[in-house]
């Protein structure tokens, strides 16, 4: 019998009315394993109405009880993250340990969130006139509601929920229909740690779905991660109706290697972050911009490395890569490999053909490295979303800063050298949200922000850190003048000396 995720309302298990259902595919095997629900309009607003009911009352709680049931969803979370892991790699495909990675990210999150009441401290100046004391403080929105992706279905959740949930507001997740389980089972281990129902609600579904979040008018703030064009649809829809949004997008991120680098050291890192998770994670590396006479040295170490990589059913410990999410996708990743010759491109290795022995309906695509791409090819200008990466050849420093500021994205970069005083110009002079010096993926640790420039980040927050605790709350000034107890009326005697 076909599993069917259902919603998540007010604290239970609401199955789905619409009648309307997506597959959830293992893609290991290709087989549709699961059917999730598909919410109308009717069910967004009656998770939006459990939320809002549940306002009244959650945003009075005091930081007390809210910080003790966060402690006791990271307890949980922390016993159950194998379960979790397991869910992500059947749904997703990556392999255990990758999942295992996402959930400890996602904890990161939620330690932030237990310890939100340093965040939330306001601020106080006192005799700024005559007896007058100005007092700045932060409160809650309302409803929230987050969109997340499909390649970390656990852990970009955990970057907003857990937090918005913290500053006293309640929230309303729509995940990735393509692998929707470890949201459901988030909110089931929130409620087991004490969540009052209709704090945290989960509803699936496709645009009917995002659009009555996007346009709902109790919805006061939304949380995106995902591609730039729906990032961008996300970020125009949702501030026409009011609403203060963060919307994250895509990214094509470069790793610059300077003639005097640890050429080693920079292609171990550069196989683990363009390839890993298969690289279909927005801080994958997916270009190298080589300088100088290092690039033919370069590039075979990477393909030494990336011909190493086990490739196989994320179950299977010893697989270090596992397949695509759907058909479809590996199919358009395929695309950009097959065109890239013709586009100019050496192909150094073309992964396109892999199969897996007794796996052969998964969506399957193996390692691809593209040489001396110029920048008018496809599988540059566009973020692949998979294991292709991309190296592209300057002859100086200048020129390769030059060739990273000219992407539209700008989520994060990377630089690999021994010299402090190139790195030091490096984190100065490119244009990129997040960047890392001999560090390939810059992802921020929790109690720092994460998000890019330019067509990486739409919004004015960057997601979680001290942005996430400013966009989840708005502020407020108290200008507050007591008179002096000694200036009493006559007659009433509060003890104090009338001595002016």
């Amino acid at each position: 019998m076909t599993k069917i995720v259902n919603h998540w309302i007010g604290g239970k298990t609401a199955e789905g009315a619409s009648g309307t259902h997506g597959p959830v595919t293992n893609p290991a095997t290709g087989e549709v394993t699961t059917k999730v629900a598909f919410a109308s309009v009717e069910e967004v607003d009656a998770a939006v109405a459990a939320a809002k009911d549940a306002y009244r009352s959650w945003s009075q709680t005091s930081l007390a009880t809210r910080t003790s049931i966060l402690f006791r969803f990271r307890a949980l979370l922390d016993a159950h993250r194998d379960e979790i892991a397991e869910l992500i790699t059947a749904e997703h495909g990556k392999v255990h340990s990758d999942a295992l990675g996402e959930v400890a990210r996602g904890l990161e999150i939620v330690d932030l969130a237990c310890g939100i009441n340093v965040q939330l401290k306001g601020e106080l100046s006192t005799q700024v006139a005559s007896r007058v004391d100005v007092a700045s403080i932060r409160q809650p929105l309302g409803v929230v509601a987050g969109i997340t992706p499909f390649n970390f279905p656990a852990m970009v959740p955990m970057w907003m929920f857990p937090l918005a949930i913290a500053c006293g507001n309640t929230f309303v997740l729509k995940p990735s229909e393509k692998d929707p389980s470890a949201a459901v089972r988030l909110a089931e281990l929130m409620a087991e740690a004490g969540l009052p129902d209709g704090v945290l609600n989960v509803v699936h579904g496709d645009k009917l779905a995002v659009d009555r979040l996007l346009t709902h008018p109790d919805v006061k703030a939304v949380s995106f991660v995902g591609s730039t064009p729906i990032a961008r649809y996300i970020h125009t829809t949702a501030s026409a109706n009011g609403k203060r949004v963060q919307a994250l997008g895509g990214a094509k991120n470069h790793m610059l290697v300077l003639p005097d680098a640890d050429l080693d050291a920079a292609a171990d890192a550069v196989v683990s972050a363009a390839y890993g998770s298969a690289g279909e994670r927005c801080m994958a590396i997916s270009a190298v911009v080589a300088v100088g006479a290092i690039g033919d040295t370069l590039v075979e170490k990477i393909r030494e490395r990336a011909e190493k990589i086990k490739i196989g059913p994320g179950d299977d410990p010893a697989s270090e890569m596992g397949p695509l999410i759907t058909k479809a996708h590996r199919d358009k990743v395929a695309s950009y490999v097959e065109n890239a010759a013709a586009e100019g491109a050496e192909v150094v290795l073309d992964g396109t053909g892999h199969t897996v022995d007794g796996y052969e309906d998964g969506h399957w695509i193996g390692i691809s490295l593209l040489d001396k791409v110029p920048t008018s090819a496809k599988a540059y200008q566009d973020e692949i979303f998979g294991p292709v990466l991309c190296v592209l050849r300057t002859e100086t420093y200048e020129e390769a800063v030059d060739l990273i500021n000219a992407s539209p994205y700008g989520n994060g970069t990377a630089i690999f050298t021994r010299d402090g005083g190139a790195a030091r110009r490096f984190q100065l002079e490119v244009e990129a949200g997040m960047v890392g010096v001999n560090v390939p993926i810059p992802v921020p640790v929790g109690y720092h922000s994460f998000g890019g420039w330019k067509d990486s980040l739409f919004g004015d927050h960057h997601i979680y850190g001290n942005d996430g605790t400013h966009f989840y709350t708005r502020g407020k000034v108290v200008t507050t003048r007591w008179p002096d107890p000694a200036d009493a009326p006559s007659g009433v005697d509060l003890g104090f000396p009338r001595n002016h």
